[in-house]
């Protein structure tokens, strides 16, 4: 099934101009741009325009969209905060 990637998520790396990568974070997916998560080979790639989505092979298998509410800020990327 291919994995769909909501309107402002494509108008979003339109607009950066740049290559986006949807992986792994603590608390889930994380839609983060490629300078802060390069790409692997095995990654699942979607153009958007001039620009390229990648999603990581482990998140593909358990997403089916892509939506604003996975962006992620650099530092919080490898971050997890301890949960009481």
């Amino acid at each position: 099934m291919p994995i769909e990637v909501d309107e402002d998520v494509k108008k979003k790396i339109l607009a950066e101009g740049r290559d986006y990568r949807v992986c792994t974070a603590c608390t889930g997916p994380a839609l983060v741009p490629i300078t802060v998560k390069p790409p692997k080979t095995n990654d699942l790639k979607i153009q958007i325009g001039d620009n390229t989505l990648y999603i990581s092979a482990v998140q593909a298998r358990y997403i089916n969209r892509v939506t604003m509410s996975m962006v992620y800020e650099k530092e919080d990327v490898d971050y997890c905060p301890a949960f009481y």
